[in-house]
């Protein structure tokens, strides 16, 4: 065998050595970034979880003071049934937007009930419902940055080619806020039991 044939094969093998590295170095750091969307997504759903806990006693709660609001009781049991019984990010994040427009019409009848705002079972609810819907719209964002980092490294040259032959795949599973979310009212408790009065009319004239 000539040096020139041991020289091309010395060359090839280089390359096929640099060609394997990369890829590995490529694989490993998308198992990574992979696992960091899921962990993401785990803490996601804990808090999903949480607010679906809360939900039922909120709702009792309601009944006690408007039992005749059972279209809205029954689409909040439906969208946390369809929550509970979801499997992949994707049907929990459309289960989650039924649940939101759904508690928004639930807010929007306790504006109608005085004195269910001034009941302190339904104000702590209230509270700890706020606070669950606040880690929601942070571990949401959390998991958005992360699956973004990810789809962006997993669609860069020649990361996208490595990414084909390792099986893995761009992930659209984007957790946005829902519009019913968006558009649920500002419901203010400062002054329970409150109702407005009209204002006052001025005096006759004689």
């Amino acid at each position: 065998m000539g040096k020139g044939v041991v020289g091309i094969l010395v060359v090839l093998l280089l390359l096929v050595l640099v060609f394997f590295g990369q890829y590995v170095s490529v694989r490993n750091t998308l198992v990574s970034k992979n696992e960091a969307v899921k962990a993401a997504w785990s803490q996601v759903d804990i808090v999903l979880q949480r607010r679906a806990d809360l939900i039922p006693n909120l709702v009792e709660t309601v009944k006690g003071y408007a039992q005749q609001e059972q279209t809205v009781f029954g689409d909040i049991a439906k969208a946390r049934s369809a929550l509970l019984s979801a499997g992949t990010p994707q049907e929990k994040i459309a289960a989650n937007g039924q649940l939101d427009a759904a508690l928004g019409r639930l807010l929007v009848i306790v504006e109608n009930y005085p004195q269910l705002k001034s009941n302190e079972n339904f104000l702590r609810l209230q509270d700890e419902l706020a606070g669950t819907e606040n880690r929601i719209a942070v571990e949401r964002r959390r998991y958005n940055d992360l699956l973004q980092d990810y789809n962006t490294y997993i669609q860069q040259f020649p990361h996208n080619l490595f990414a084909e032959w390792a099986g893995f795949k761009p992930n659209e599973a984007y957790f946005a806020a829902s519009k019913g979310s968006r558009e649920v009212p500002k419901v203010n408790f400062s002054s329970p039991g409150t109702v407005p009065q009209p204002a006052p009319q001025p005096a006759p004239v004689h």
